[in-house]
Formats: structure tokens, sequence, C-alpha cells
């Protein structure tokens, strides 16, 4: 079984050799997609044993997502595992990915930083913990997909199913297309859960984004835009297989992550 570990980069200068070291202990084809950095990204991933991805600009962590799906199934992986290098999502967490894989029972294993004891985690800030909160509840709400974490990019996609989706999201909302494309699709979804680790609390969204009530309402925008694209798929009450069939309702989390946005 040939798996890809994908990692998505912008200005991480001071975790990107440290974190590629650390994931090559574990897997053997690497690609990292760098959005334009502007620091000495590039020098350092030069002095790499992985295959780069780079964008000339910044054109958003949707956009390089996109780019490690297309780069994945033109080289016929079978499975592709996204993470971030900012050390919040830790390498030693990709044996849980490799054994959740093993089974065999979904299309998209999710990381969960909800799913472990919160005396083994970080405190994020309360604007990112209430808007995940919300965007899960949404979630498990009107697509009946019961994930308790929605922000995070910790997450193992069969390559196979990838042909189903229609991705156009260029920045940090992708995961609420992506949500949507994937419940209607039928895809199946579990969680393993990794550790929530917050390193940096001023990391900026970007623009109008860094505002939580504007970033709230961009989010909603693109899921209920979504939401209309495939409102026939969600016409009956169950809509999406569940690899594990649970039903419990999503515990107010947050956005840590940068995948959020």
């Amino acid at each position: 079984m040939q798996i890809l570990i994908a990692i998505p980069v912008f200005n991480e200068e001071a975790y990107v050799t440290a974190v590629l070291d650390r994931v090559r202990r574990y897997g053997r084809d690497i690609l990292v997609i760098d959005d334009g950095s502007t620091d000495q990204t590039p020098i350092l991933l030069a002095r790499q044993p992985v295959e780069v991805i780079r964008h000339a600009t910044n054109l958003g962590y949707g956009r390089s997502i996109q780019d490690a799906f297309r780069w994945a199934q033109s080289y016929c992986f079978d499975w592709l595992i996204t993470m971030d290098c900012d050390e919040q999502h830790e390498p030693e967490s990709l044996p849980n990915f490799f054994e959740a894989i093993r089974h065999d029972d979904a299309d998209v294993i999710s990381g969960s930083r909800y799913l472990q004891s919160p005396a083994t985690t970080d405190t994020p800030p309360a604007d990112r913990r209430a808007i995940n909160g919300h965007i899960t509840q949404w979630i498990n709400d009107r697509i009946k997909l019961p994930i308790t974490d929605a922000f995070c990019g910790f997450k193992a996609y069969r390559v196979a199913t990838l042909k189903r989706l229609h991705l156009t999201e260029r920045g940090y909302a992708l995961p609420l297309q992506m949500w949507v494309q994937m419940a209607a699709e039928r895809f199946r979804v579990k969680e393993v859960p990794i550790r929530l680790i917050y390193n940096d609390p001023n990391r900026s969204f970007g623009g109008q984004l860094d505002d939580p009530q504007h970033r709230l309402a961009h989010y909603r925008n693109v899921f209920d835009r979504e939401m209309h694209r495939y409102a026939e798929s969600f016409a009956s009450s169950c809509c999406v297989t569940c690899a594990e069939g649970r039903k419990t309702a999503a515990a107010p989390v947050d956005e840590a992550d940068t995948t959020a946005g």
C-alpha cells in the first residue's frame, strides 16, 4: 500500500527541518507544498529529501490541500495523509493513522483533538473554541455527520474517493466545503484522537478574517452555499455513513490548528 504524507507550509523556517526529520521516521513518500514562503523555508526545503510544490505567491491553505490531492491521484497513491508543519500535529501520531487505514473501514480518517483527556491538552483562545464549536454543531445537525472536530487538518484520505470532490475554496474555509461534499457523496468517516497542541495564539488568519465575527460569517456563507449546491443529497434525514455509527453531539471545541483559517 502506497501512502503519501503531504505537508502545506508557509513561512515555517522555525519548524520545517525538525518536523520533516521526524516525519521521515514514519514515511518515505513526503510532499511539501510551499505556499509562497518569503522566509528561509525554500532554502531549508532544498536540503530535504522530499518532493516540493512551490507556489510563486501565497495562494491559500485550501489551494495547497487541493494540490496535494492532485499529486496523490496523479502518482497513484492509495492513501494521502495531510498534516501541518508548525508542531501542532505530532508526527508520532502517524502510526495511529496507519493502523486506522489498515482497518479498511473508512474513506476519511480525521484527527480529533477532543477524544483525549483535557488534562493532556493545551487551552486555545476562547473565540477559536467557540467558532469551532458552532461549526462542529452545524455539521452534526445539518448533515448528520457525528464528528467532534471540524477543523483538524491532520487527516487521511482514500485517494480513490477524491475524484468525487469538486473543491474550489482556496483559503481556510476549505473544510466547510469538504465536509458537505463528503457527506453528500456518502464518504465513510471516522476519527482518531490526536493531542491538542497550541503554539501560537497570535497567528493571523489574514485581513478581515482576524475578526472572529467576520470569520464565523465567512464560514457560514461557504457552508450554506455548499448546502444549497447539494440540497438534493440532504433531502432525507440520514445522509452520511459514519464508520463507527456514532450519533453523539459534539462538545464545544476550538479551531486551534492552521486549517481553521
